[in-house]
Formats: structure tokens, C-alpha cells, sequence
């Protein structure tokens, strides 16, 4: 059988037994980690693996079937994890690390600045990681170029400690719990279920509310239920979705969109009426296990480029994702079949002009946090999602 590799492969170290992974941040790049935990796992099949990541990974992966034999939960450090350092409580983690006797530490948090020393002090017998041209070697090094895409940036990291690809996605598996939590929120009257996440991290990454209305009202007018999702910070954009969709659903889609057509008859409204029903905000109200069987059961899922949409692509749902081109080349989905995307060009900031291209650790921001997507519309949009639900 001939292994495939991204970029050049290492060998494979000998007699490994403890393997420590590091990566923290979001879902979503936890999301771009798991195919490279699923071929360490697969080169060192008598090794434990231990993530070293965030509270939210913990909740994500305690007791779930998968590569991971356990998450340990990051102290604050400065480019690790965000908070204020506590000096004994970083000591007490390394100290408690160090007692592991890991045999293979790898580094695949960014570019090395920070998580390189941090990654030093566990006293694994190997390192492996990526390395920006002022971080700290480890014992084998990729070099740290920001455009890249953060899964196979990750495999080629993997590959330097002689594990193959075995997948080029993350999967996760939905317990049958999460599945029945999920089958509450669906109504049976409904044709299709589109979910919808509005949120992003960095605001210049997320799509006018508006927009994923007028989505909404159209999936209503096809007979779908529609669910908004997020967390809290997400629940007055989901407030504008569902209100804007509902409006739709009353008056027609063509007026709520600024078509001139609208039907306005009596039995429009009423049908209006019952659409509007099946629209509703859940931003806020969903624990982990719950969202994801909720992405789980849903034809589509709708999205920026955000944690949840990349939790949909790993239990296997079809999704429509909203991206800035430089987003898109880092995080974007690889295939077309079950995904869709929608670019957004801009390479200048709207409000001053200032190059955006130039992203990174080190490169400077300007101040402004208008939203880069709004030359994305509504109408290909939907036509994405009616497409995927038809396999056209």
C-alpha cells in the first residue's frame, strides 16, 4: 500500500508510546487538527494521545469515540490561551506534563513564536511543529507560511513524524443521545431543516443578519423549517433572522427581499402565517452535544466561516459557507460535492483603504471591522442551498 504524505515525510520515531498534540484556539481549529490526530493515531497505533486545548475541545471530545485518549485543559499563556497568567498554575501544569514522559510532542499552534517554548517544556523525547523564521526550533520543523491550509498545514506537520494521511476531513461521531436531543427541535410538518449560523469571531468575517433572513424566508416559502444557532453572542443577529424571515414569510418572499412581486391575497397570508411558524432562534440555548446533533440532522447548514460550520462538515452534513477569499484559502472546504462556497473579494478595507491581505501574527490591523462579505448574495446563495438538497 502506498502512504501518502503532505510535503515530505520524516521516519517514524521508534518505541512511542505517549503522544501530546497541541493545538488550542476554537472548534474550528481544533476541526482542522483531527485528520492530523487521525494518521498520528494510525502510525503509532500502541500510543495514547493527549490534546493539550480548550475547554470547549474537553466538552467536545470527553468520552466520544475517536483518535483522542484525552483532552487536558490549557493553562492561560501568552499566545496559547488567551487570560491572565498564573506563574504556579503554569509551573503545577508543566510539572504535572513532565510526569507524563511524553515520547512525541507536536506543535500545531501556529507559527511557533509562543508555542514552540510552551511545547519545550513538557520534555518529550521528540518535537515536531511549524516555526516562523524568529520562533524557537524544535527537533523537526515546518516553516510557518500563513496561507496555507490550516488541515493539510497540519498533516504536513505529522508528516515530519513519519504518519501518513489517512483523511483529509475531521469526523466525529453523533451519539445517539445527541441525535434524539436533536429530534426534539424537528418539526415533522417541515420538508427540509436549514441551519443557520450567523457568527464569526473576527466581525469582518460575518454576513449581514439581513441577508441570512431573506435566506430563511425563501427556505420557508419551500416548506422548510429553519433553526438559528450560535451562542449568546449570536442571539440579537438570530433575533434579525428570524424576525426578517417571518416578515417574508407574512408578505411574500419577493417584498421582503425588495422584489416587486407579492402575491398579498388571503390565502397567501395564511399560508405566510404557518411559515412563519417554523422559523425560530435557539443562539444561546444549545449545549455542545446538542448543537452538534442539531448540525447532524440538518440538510443543510448555512454559515460564515465559523466553529459550527466546520462541526457540520465533521458529522457529515452539507454545508454552504461564506468566506473571505483569504479565510476561504486557510479554512475553506476541499470538496464540492456536499459543500458550497461563496467568496468574497475584497482585499482593501472598505473604511480606509488599508491592504487586509497582509494577515498574521505580526502584521498590523487597522481599526475598522466593517463586514467584508457584503458583495456575497442572497440569490446564488440559496440556490446553493436548494442545490446540495437536490444534488444538482
Amino acid at each position: 500500500m502506498v502512504e501518502t504524505f503532505v510535503g515530505e515525510a520524516g521516519e517514524k520515531f521508534s518505541d512511542v508510546r505517549r503522544i501530546a498534540v497541541l493545538r488550542g484556539g476554537g472548534l474550528g481549529d481544533l476541526m482542522f487538527a483531527m485528520p492530523a490526530v487521525a494518521a498520528l493515531a494510525a502510525a503509532y497505533p500502541e500510543a495514547s494521545i493527549t490534546l493539550l486545548g480548550n475547554p470547549s475541545h474537553r466538552a467536545l471530545l470527553g468520552n466520544r469515540p475517536g483518535p483522542v485518549s484525552e483532552v487536558v485543559v490549557l493553562p492561560c499563556a501568552e499566545g496559547v490561551r488567551p487570560g491572565p497568567e498564573d506563574p504556579e498554575a503554569l509551573e503545577r501544569f508543566f510539572t504535572q506534563m513532565r510526569s507524563r514522559e511524553f515520547d512525541l510532542a507536536v506543535q500545531v499552534h501556529g507559527g511557533g513564536r509562543f508555542s514552540n517554548p510552551f511545547l519545550l517544556r513538557l520534555g518529550a523525547r521528540h518535537t515536531v511543529g511549524t516555526k516562523t523564521e524568529d520562533a524557537q526550533p524544535l527537533e523537526r520543523n515546518l516553516p510557518y507560511l500563513y496561507y496555507q491550509h490550516e488541515m493539510l498545514r497540519a498533516l504536513e506537520v505529522v508528516g515530519l513524524a513519519g504518519a501518513p494521511v489517512q483523511n483529509l476531513e475531521a469526523r466525529l461521531e453523533v451519539t445517539a443521545e445527541e441525535r434524539a436531543a436533536a429530534a426534539q427541535l424537528r418539526d415533522p410538518q417541515a420538508a427540509r431543516l436549514l441551519t443557520i449560523h450567523p457568527g464569526a469571531t473576527d466581525p469582518r468575517r460575518r454576513w449581514p443578519a439581513e441577508r441570512f433572513g431573506e435566506v430563511a424566508a425563501r427556505a420557508l416559502a419551500e416548506g422548510w423549517q429553519v433553526l438559528v444557532v450560535g451562542d449568546e453572542s449570536d442571539a440579537a443577529a438570530a433575533e434579525v433572522i428570524v424576525e426578517r424571515a417571518r416578515r417574508g414569510a407574512s408578505v411574500g418572499v419577493g417584498a421582503a427581499s425588495g422584489d416587486s412581486a407579492s402575491t398579498g391575497d388571503s390565502a397567501s397570508t395564511g399560508a405566510g402565517a404557518s411559515a412563519a411558524g417554523l422559523v425560530r432562534s435557539v443562539a444561546g440555548k444549545l449545549a455542545l452535544p446538542e448543537l452538534l446533533g442539531v448540525l447532524a440532522a440538518s440538510d443543510v447548514v448555512l454559515g460564515n466561516d465559523s466553529g459550527p460550520r466546520h462541526l457540520a462538515m465533521a458529522v457529515g452534513a452539507k454545508t454552504v459557507g461564506l468566506y473571505w477569499l483569504g479565510n476561504h484559502i486557510n479554512a475553506g472546504p476541499l470538496g464540492r460535492g456536499r459543500h458550497r462556497s461563496h467568496l468574497s473579494w475584497v482585499t482593501r478595507c472598505p473604511e480606509c483603504g488599508a491592504d487586509v491581505t497582509q494577515v498574521g501574527w505580526t502584521a498590523e490591523r487597522c481599526e475598522h471591522d466593517p463586514s467584508f462579505l457584503t458583495d456575497i448574495h442572497v440569490e446564488p446563495v440559496f440556490a446553493d442551498v436548494k442545490s446540495l438538497v437536490s444534488g444538482g
